[in-house]
């Protein structure tokens, strides 16, 4: 790996896409400023750039480097500009002369290294890095070394570090609020953050701010003066400072300010305000638009190419089995029957097609696609003539097409409430059902084969039911009314049987369908065949051929089974609803999961296809075939490895996709024939980015779970960021944008995210672990092991004291950071070790980690020292059980130390503290519930309780505190409903709303956070969190004094209830 690189200073700015532009230019961002408070400096398209103050020079690139430069900071003698950039894969630290010269890497670890300050002495650069925990701080010198970390203890999470010029205190940040989710508007709660300084000399503390808001983003200048950010005043973030001590607001915008940097003379501070640069002049009090005559490379419009190979959404084959019509990246394409001929459809539209379908014709194509985001019905000649016809023009989305068997009727949702048939005749739509069917989600309504009723499934208690609508004489029956879910339905085409899958006595929520098969309900008391029927077949007469007449000899052999006729569903479909589910049969295999089931019915066979992991590995297609008088027989489709697909049938043809492939498959050998298509289109970004923008604020829109949007103004906060959307540079400007419109909503799993091609860097460095800790001052000798880590096994001979000299047999220079040797464009999976042990070099051979594996080890170490506590502080008495998130691992370890310890000890001390939350609240609560009985003895043994583990009868507190998020604050508040027992902490970090997402058009994603909890009285868990019975808080410096007075207060209290 290189350590320099060339600067070239000076723009190529030929580009012919580049366009000067002054006071417009938008989305420049994380401004500073030079000393002397003359130059700006900040990051646009990804680079840095700098330009005068006053605005009356252009604009002068800094850097070029691949990726993304960000968070410049000039150092106070004003000759060294220090940034972060990610052409690595990660953002690094680096360092360049203001006057020209070479860029330097200082930091090489794979974890994100963000800059935030420097020492007043130019000498040292604080940075925020994910190495060894979520985050903390660091600080490295400008001549290289290794970075030293700030603050100890795993939970302190230290960020924005900012060193006092005159007092040595250092200001920092320290909670995901002010880090991770700054665009997060409107926060009240526990974890908010506050300003907040520690002097390691003096090791005072201090916290300047207790607004129950957010406080944040400090900056400094050389006289010591401290400026922020506050949303106190107006609930939009606003610069502050102190006045004697006094939080004093300094600005009063209606739109929030970002990012502020003070110039290290006092004069100005620069900031981020609606995507432009401003400076607000301190003692004049006064802001102005910083005007950037900068060269903007527009290269948005610019057609890319594209190519629909392998990247099929939704197709259909035609009625007169000739041709294929089908999406790809929003486009809407039709070809062939062997896709050899393809033509794209011209809709002279940027909006998005989603599902496409065939009319009775075979010459027009009903879809759907979006319209300001929201999926709207069209028609369009599939020959490329004519223009498309807009059938609806809803606020809400029209999705889940599906069409009679004659193609003369179409059903679709609307919205998250409505069922709606289209006249395929008039093209005009009626709504036959309202229900709750939400807005995504929801399976496929289907017609019954002979066009009767319409099937679909609603929701009943969070759980899906089967229901059967007759579309003449309105009459809808509930087919399954269970307690737990039916899905994805499907009719027999005889009309006598429904399939579908279920888990016949779990519920799909909240944990999710388990172990579902698939199974038919007959629709009537069908008896089997008869095997005497059979027999007496074969005493028939057979009518006599005429043997004056020749004849051409009969073929002996039977017909394909794709030739053999199929039934034809009666004219009237009977239903018998009595004991319907208790007539319930079981087609798939009682292993695995089974779901999508599809039935084919030829001769006497009826084929059920439907995914299934019932070998213990991947989802996979599979076919279960049913005939009179043979056993079923079940088999996997050759080549056919994919978690969900589609189906459709012309004739004898049958088609089947998945993985963005469409194939044929032959019913007979089970095999399928991939269609290879090929077609090589154009679109643009800057219509898919305005597109995206406006279906994921639709998506909210229809999905959100509050219906008031938290008392935000939806329809206000989408025409305010609409406006920045022909403003958009690249990606990362989409990225920031959405998210920044998304934190409006005071929301939590909430989330934009997005990747192109054009991002894709060249290279991509990761950083090899050990498991070794080394020293914080002293990088290169070794502190411990970490337990269960790659060095923690049996010949490992390293030891505390040992000191690293070569690495792979190369020397090392204490001078480099310590990660330049371990760091590499691949992991290797070995590594050799020298150390330096009392005059002898030892070698020592060792496996490789991530560095995700040292955090977890880390973290591992935390909770291993508070189980001691505990046991310490409780004589022994007390379990100490620790979660860290509400998954599937997190339950099964809590399972097992509850068999392991829990039922040994007196009480339980349950640790919730930091959980991320997950979905396993019900089996947590139902196990900490469970109450002995009864006794059973065997003679002349010990009596023992059932059920063997019975946490409610002993005293159990329950740990939480301000990061106790998502599923652990639905447990926490389970937990106090049930009275299980105390809780002891803070408030909760109301961070609670459970969340699924929706992909777009280039493969971005969203989260849709669509169903609230509350509490059985009423509240809204994401606005109060959940209250503890015993308020105590760990402090910066109780973690810092590795004390933790929650547990403390934890033992003390169940060893009162002991006495």
């Amino acid at each position: 790996m290189k350590q320099v690189y060339a600067l070239a200073i000076g723009s190529l700015f030929t580009i012919f896409a580049a366009k000067a532009q002054g006071n417009d230019t938008y989305f420049a961002d994380y401004p500073t400023l030079t000393p002397d408070a003359q130059t700006a400096i900040f990051s646009y398209e990804g680079d840095l750039w700098k330009v005068a103050v006053n605005g009356q020079s252009p604009a002068v690139r800094l850097t070029a480097m691949q990726g993304q430069e960000t968070n410049p900071r000039v150092s106070p003698d004003g000759k060294w500009l220090a940034f972060s950039a990610n052409q690595y894969g990660n953002n690094d630290v680096f360092v360049m002369p203001l006057a020209g010269g070479e860029i330097k890497q200082l930091t090489y670890n794979d974890a994100n290294d963000e800059v935030d300050s420097w020492s007043w002495d130019s000498k040292s650069i604080y940075f925020t890095s994910g190495r060894y925990n979520n985050f903390s701080a660091y600080k490295v010198n400008i001549d290289g070394g290794t970075a030293v970390r700030l603050f100890g203890n795993y939970f302190n999470t230290i960020h924005g570090a900012a060193e006092h010029p005159k007092t040595g205190e250092l200001y920092f940040g320290d909670t995901w609020e002010s880090y991770r989710f700054a665009q997060r508007k409107h926060y009240r709660g526990d974890y908010n953050p506050d300003i907040q300084s520690y002097n390691p000399k003096t090791k005072a503390y201090k916290r300047y701010t207790d607004w129950a808001g957010k406080d944040f983003w400090t900056t400094i200048d050389a006289q010591g003066n401290v400026y922020f950010v506050s949303d106190e005043g107006n609930d939009e973030y606003n610069l502050y400072t102190f006045v004697n001590g006094k939080k004093t607001a300094l600005t009063n915008y209606p739109t929030s300010v970002k990012r502020p940097s003070v110039s290290a003379n006092g004069q100005k501070i620069i900031f981020e305000k609606d995507y432009q640069l401003f400076t607000y002049d301190i003692a004049g009090r006064k802001t102005e638009k910083l005007n950037i005559n900068i060269y903007r490379n527009n290269v948005l419009p610019k057609q890319q190419e594209f190519d629909i190979q392998g990247n099929i959404e939704n197709f259909d084959a035609s009625p007169d089995g000739k041709k294929l019509a089908f999406v790809s990246r929003g486009e809407l394409f039709v070809s062939d029957a062997d896709g050899k001929f393809i033509q794209k459809l011209e809709r002279n539209s940027a909006e998005r097609v989603l599902e496409v379908e065939w009319l009775a014709d075979s010459k027009t194509l009903l879809y759907n696609q979006t319209l300001e985001g929201y999926q709207n019905l069209y028609t369009i000649a599939a020959n490329g003539t004519g223009s498309p016809k807009q059938l609806t023009n809803d606020k809400r989305n029209n999705r889940d097409l599906t069409l009679n068997k004659k193609r003369t009727m179409a059903a679709y949702l609307s919205g998250r409430d409505e069922l709606r048939t289209i006249d395929l005749s008039t093209f005009v739509s009626k709504t036959v059902v309202k229900d709750e069917f939400w807005g995504f989600q929801n399976g496929q309504p289907y017609f019954s084969p002979n066009g009767e009723y319409l099937m679909y499934t609603a929701k009943r208690n969070f759980e899906e039911d089967i229901f059967v609508h007759n579309l003449k004489t309105g009459q809808t029956l509930n087919l399954t009314n269970s307690g737990v879910s039916e899905v994805n339905p499907y009719w027999s085409p005889d009309g006598k049987y429904i399939y579908f899958s279920t888990s016949r006595t779990q519920p799909s929520y909240p944990f999710g369908t388990r172990d579902a098969h698939i199974y038919r309900m007959p629709l009537e008391k069908f008896d089997e065949a008869f095997r005497l029927s059979k027999f007496n077949d074969l005493f028939k007469e057979e009518p006599k051929p005429d043997t004056t007449k020749k004849s051409p000899l009969k073929d002996t052999k039977p017909a394909p089974l794709a030739a053999q006729p199929a039934p034809k569903a009666p004219s009237d479909i009977a239903i018998n609803t009595d004991e319907i589910m208790h007539r319930l049969e079981r087609i798939s295999s009682g292993f695995g999961q089974q779901d999508g089931p599809v039935v084919i019915q030829k001769g006497e066979k009826t084929l059920i296809y439907y995914t299934s992991n019932q070998n213990g590995g991947s989802n996979s297609v599979y076919r279960t075939t049913l005939e009179t008088f043979e056993r079923p027989k079940t088999d996997k489709v050759e080549g056919a490895d994919a978690g969900g697909f589609s189906m459709t049938a012309v004739g004898e043809k049958y088609y089947i996709s998945f993985g963005g492939n469409v194939y044929r498959i032959n019913i007979e050998s089970n095999k399928l024939d991939k269609i290879d298509v090929t077609y090589k289109f154009d679109r643009n970004l800057s219509g898919e980015f305005a597109q995206i923008f406006d279906e994921t604020w639709a998506n909210l829109e229809e999905n959100y779970y509050d219906g008031t949007f938290h008392h935000i103004d939806w329809q206000k906060m989408h025409d305010r960021y609409k406006a920045y959307v022909p403003y958009i540079n690249n990606r990362a400007d989409l990225r920031l944008m959405l998210n920044d419109m998304l934190g409006e909503l005071n929301s939590s799993h909430m989330g934009f995210t997005s990747n192109g091609q054009e991002e894709r860097l060249n290279l991509r460095y990761r950083t090899m672990e050990t498991g070794i800790v080394f020293g914080n001052t002293s990088p290169y000798v070794v502190d411990h092991i970490l337990e269960n880590s790659a060095a923690d096994h049996k010949g490992i001979d390293v030891q505390a004291g040992d000191k690293l000299i070569k690495v792979n047999n190369v020397p090392v220079n204490e001078k480099m950071d310590r990660d330049y040797y371990f760091t590499k464009p691949s992991i290797d999976r070995e590594i050799l070790l020298t150390f330096e042990r009392g005059g002898k070099n030892i070698d020592v051979k060792l496996h490789t980690e991530a560095t995700n594996d040292i955090r977890g080890q880390l973290y591992d170490e935390w909770i291993k020292h508070n189980k001691a506590m505990v046991e310490q502080e409780g004589n022994k008495r007390i379990a100490y059980v620790y979660m860290k998130d509400m998954g599937d691992g997190s339950l099964q370890n809590f399972l097992e130390d509850m068999v392991d310890e829990g039922y040994k000890k007196d009480a339980l001390i349950l640790d919730l503290r930091y959980n991320t939350g997950g979905n396993v609240h019900d089996a947590v609560l139902n196990f900490l519930s469970r109450k002995p009985y009864m006794q059973w003895q065997y003679r002349g043994g010990e009596k023992t309780p059932q059920p063997n583990f019975s946490p409610a009868a002993k005293p159990i507190i329950l740990l939480v505190n301000e990061q106790t998020l998502s599923d652990g604050e639905v447990t926490s508040a389970g937990f106090k409903q049930l009275g299980l027992g105390k809780i002891i902490g803070t408030e909760t970090y109301r961070w609670i709303i459970f969340t699924s997402g929706k992909g777009l058009v280039d493969g971005s994603f969203y989260r849709l956070p669509s169903w609230g909890c509350f509490t059985l009285s009423g509240d809204d868990i994401e606005h109060t969190g959940v209250k503890p019975d015993i308020y105590i808080k760990t402090t910066f410096t109780d973690r810092l004094a590795d004390k933790d007075p929650q547990i403390d207060a934890a033992v003390k209290e169940i060893m009162k209830e002991l006495k």
